[in-house]
């Protein structure tokens, strides 16, 4: 998928049929709602959590779902099967991803049935879903009776619990991308306001920067230990709470409640013991 511009343009579920649970282009209107009629020729499909799913927002029953205020059309999300509740018409899923939990329902489609896979030798395999295990859903939003849920296109079980990861790192950078822009952007944004900043650790002598990355508010005792830690040689164990002191001319007290400061702002981490610190590498 490409985040470059619009995330990704996609005709997958389009067309219904044997992959769509009985959804063809066009049918998902009526007592479904509305949304989302005439937008196949330019549907997206966005990874997204089901947290997202939930505080998605609709301006008006027959407007499309947005998430960070953008349009959604198609999405995809995965969760840990809790309830499948099989009728005569559909099959509803209970998915938890741990950050929410949604139902997902496939349309049963009796001429194409639901999702079939082709195996090597040419025969015809349903996958199998069953209750606690991992799986993928891609489909819509959707509002019912004003309770949301996702109408199926396809579902299929998770085998490499590394695509859980995965899918929850790629919902996050694309949360990202439309919250913050691209990474390009954040880029060029911090090296400006590197470049404007005073010499110094937040105006106080030295490099004002955690390679490259804007640095928190803290006092001038806590700069001052920053940049003794940050310039001073030592080995991959750090500098003692007594050296630090000698080098930047401040007593023991003082060096130890800026230590604390910076251990807040996870800048620093303690290392053979509590009073050994050494800089925090992004």
């Amino acid at each position: 998928m490409d985040y470059g511009g619009g995330y990704s343009t996609t005709s997958y579920g389009a067309q219904g049929g044997a992959g769509g649970g009985g959804f063809m282009g066009g049918s998902q209107g009526g007592s479904q709602g509305g949304a989302g009629k005439g937008t196949y020729g330019k549907d997206t499909l966005r990874p997204v959590t089901i947290k997202q799913i939930l505080d998605a927002q609709q301006p008006h029953p027959d407007a499309e779902f947005k998430i960070d205020d953008v349009e959604i059309t198609q999405i995809t999300f995965v969760g840990q099967i809790r309830n499948i509740s099989t009728q005569t018409t559909n099959i509803t899923y209970k998915l938890d991803d741990g950050t929410g939990t949604v139902e997902a329902k496939q349309w049963i489609d009796a001429d194409a049935g639901t999702s079939m896979d082709i195996t090597s030798d040419g025969s015809v395999s349903k996958p199998k879903l069953v209750e606690n295990e991992w799986a993928r859903v891609w489909g819509r939003l959707k509002a019912f009776n004003n309770k949301r849920h996702v109408g199926v296109h396809v579902i299929r079980p998770i085998t490499d619990k590394m695509d859980i990861t995965y899918h929850l790192l790629e919902a996050t950078y694309v949360h990202l991308y439309f919250t913050k822009g691209s990474l390009d952007t954040i880029k060029q944004e911090n090296g400006t306001a590197n470049g404007n900043q005073e010499v110094g650790y937040g105006g106080g002598g030295g490099d004002t920067s955690m390679n490259g990355l804007r640095i928190p508010n803290v006092s001038m005792n806590a700069k001052r230990v920053y940049q003794v830690l940050k310039e001073s040689p030592q080995n991959n164990e750090g500098l003692h709470v007594q050296n630090i002191a000698a080098l930047a001319s401040m007593n023991v007290a003082e060096v130890l409640k800026a230590g604390d400061e910076l251990l807040s702002h996870s800048m620093i981490f303690t290392t053979v013991d509590d009073n050994t610190w050494a800089l925090l590498e992004f």
